[in-house]
């Protein structure tokens, strides 16, 4: 690094002010939904209201962003009723009759979409078990534990997710393992260990470790064969580095608590093999897809820069160099920290730009919508902040 370019290692009151004098202040209140309940997510640049339309998966990450800042910060009885607000929505209008929720809703609560895939149910799932931390309240445990089971039985049963595709080439994806593990991890830390959320943990575990994670290739796979062979086609060749990045933090996150330091280099290794892949040695940032074999990608927004790729790579390179002290990880934070900061960042309105082009010009000015929400940025703050507080325990 040289000498004049600034280390974010010194920096965690910048993660802090970002955090609570700029993200959380653009989204609450004007977010919360006086009327019907619920938060907005469709937000444009200044904070206006683009659409009404609910995005279920805003209603959990949000409120679990809420009360794990309640939980975690401070107890701030606003971050509590704020929280509490998206979890009656969520009761309210956004289950379906089997069980299952939905994805897209009106303003009013009227279903428009429900997804094949049960991530839905993982967001739900975290936000009651963090309400169930922050409030005492049973009920959010138990319905942080059906929706946990209903995520995890639809998507690890074989038959049950509906078909995208023939049979002619069977196929699974990253997704569901890493986000079956972080879900039962924060299950763990909210309403504590048991049988059912380790067996699960080791269960997307192994999947992630065993399919995805290709040690011939050096890279984290984000579509392979039902045994993890590589598909060598567009989409089997296609990887996705804000994925597999947020995949190997989870992994490290994992080998901490275990104090398992082969499953911390291995996550380290994950995060090495993706980070070389997926960072634009011109431009700067990282890609949102490559090719496995350095091929074109057929994706036509592969080479555009998302902002959430760049908060996962924040956390993983922050832990990185913490757990190694490795120079080349401190380089990639303050890199991987410099570019999003000075990008992504809107200095005139407040919190960030979530897609922008290669170069890193503004593509889209808006600040929310059924995808982007108060979730991967504040999180991100939160976990880089609180690691350089505690960096010397």
């Amino acid at each position: 690094m040289n000498a004049t370019e600034p280390d974010w290692l010194q920096r965690s009151q910048v993660f802090s002010d970002t955090l609570f004098k700029d993200i959380l202040p653009f989204w609450f209140p004007r977010c919360v939904d006086d009327q019907f309940g619920g938060y907005f997510s469709a937000l444009d640049r200044d904070g206006t209201l683009l659409d009404t339309d609910k995005s279920v998966w805003a209603q959990g990450r949000m409120a679990w962003m809420l009360f794990t800042l309640y939980n975690d910060v401070e107890q701030r009885s606003e971050w509590l009723d704020w929280g509490s607000i998206g979890l009656r929505f969520l009761d309210a209008f956004c289950h379906d009759i089997d069980g299952r929720l939905f994805f897209h809703m009106t303003r009013e609560g009227t279903p428009i979409r429900k997804r094949r895939y049960a991530f839905s149910e993982s967001f739900a799932a975290i936000a009651y078990a963090a309400h169930h931390k922050a409030s005492g309240d049973d009920s959010s445990a138990e319905k942080a534990r059906l929706l946990f089971d209903r995520f995890m039985s639809w998507h690890f049963t074989p038959g049950m997710i509906p078909p995208k595709f023939t049979a002619t080439r069977p196929s699974i994806g990253l997704g569901p393992a890493m986000i079956g593990l972080v879900t039962a991890q924060e299950l763990r830390k909210n309403l504590g260990d048991s049988l059912v959320i380790e067996s699960s943990i080791d269960r997307c575990l192994n999947d992630i470790l065993t399919l995805f994670v290709n040690d011939e290739e050096e890279v984290v796979m984000e579509t392979v064969g039902v045994e993890g062979e590589i598909i060598d086609h567009f989409d089997g060749r296609l990887l996705n580095p804000g994925h597999a990045i947020e995949a190997a933090w989870f992994v490290m996150a994992e080998g901490q608590w275990r104090r398992d330091d082969a499953l911390i280099k291995r996550g380290i290794q994950m995060l090495d093999w993706m980070w070389r892949r997926g960072w634009d040695e011109d431009c700067g940032g990282i890609y949102y897809f490559r090719d496995l074999k350095g091929k074109p990608v057929q994706e036509y927004w592969h080479d555009m820069k998302f902002w959430w790729p760049h908060n996962e790579a924040m956390i993983a390179s922050l832990i990185a160099f913490q757990v190694t002290k490795d120079s080349l990880w401190h380089q990639r934070f303050n890199a991987v920290c410099e570019w999003s900061f000075s990008h992504f960042r809107d200095p005139e309105h407040g919190e960030w730009f979530g897609y922008l082009r290669r170069d890193g010009s503004v593509s889209i000015s808006s600040k929310g919508n059924l995808w982007k929400s108060c979730f991967h940025l504040p999180r991100s703050l939160l976990k880089c902040w609180t690691l350089l507080e505690n960096r010397s325990e």
